[in-house]
């Protein structure tokens, strides 16, 4: 039930290009597939880092403990949506070449960090690295998710493609419930 839920929203850029033609997207379909790509890995992104917080505050719940058992999948999915926007702007741009000149931009280069690490944590989210690492070192590993989502947050308000309102309505509910996470357990 869950895979259909991920693949879906890589989907949707078949609705207006080529089910119900909308000539605004039409007139460069390149850069909305791109745009999308981008928007749909943060969304992701930020959604698999509220599996946490949710389950620390609601520790007996069962649809938090079932969160928890798909963050894995949420969060590779995550990966390859920011991989498919990161071959969509090699394409959409004209390739390597135009890269290597973009790179000095600061949002490409928070943008190329930020899917670096997604990279060396999707490499690492498999068992056998669990093991080969050790569970602390892993587990340290996979907190550079949080300066990855920074990265993201930065890359995306400098970027200018999305407004800034859209990046506190995507990030917003998981800055207020690791909010809410550190007052409960200062509490305790």
């Amino acid at each position: 039930m869950l895979v259909p839920l991920l693949v879906l929203p890589g989907l949707w850029p078949l609705w207006p290009l080529f089910i119900r033609r909308d000539f605004t997207v039409a007139a460069d379909p390149g850069k909305y597939v791109l745009h999308h790509l981008g928007f749909t890995a943060a969304v992701l992104l930020a959604v698999v880092l509220t599996f946490s917080p949710l389950h620390r505050l609601w520790p007996k719940s069962s649809w938090t403990r079932a969160l928890q058992r798909h963050r894995r999948l949420v969060g590779v999915t995550t990966f390859v949506y920011a991989a498919l926007h990161v071959t969509m702007h090699f394409i959409y741009e004209g390739g390597f070449g135009t890269f290597a000149t973009d790179w000095s931009k600061p949002f490409i280069a928070a943008g190329v960090v930020a899917f670096c690490i997604l990279a060396i944590l999707a490499a690492t989210s498999f068992n056998a690295a669990v093991r080969w690492l050790g569970g602390k070192r892993w587990k340290g590993l996979h907190q550079l998710v949080y300066i990855a989502a920074l990265l993201v947050i930065y890359h995306q308000i400098l970027a200018r493609k999305i407004f800034p309102q859209q990046v506190l309505w995507i990030f917003g509910p998981l800055a207020l419930l690791e909010v809410l996470r550190i007052v409960r357990a200062r509490r305790s």
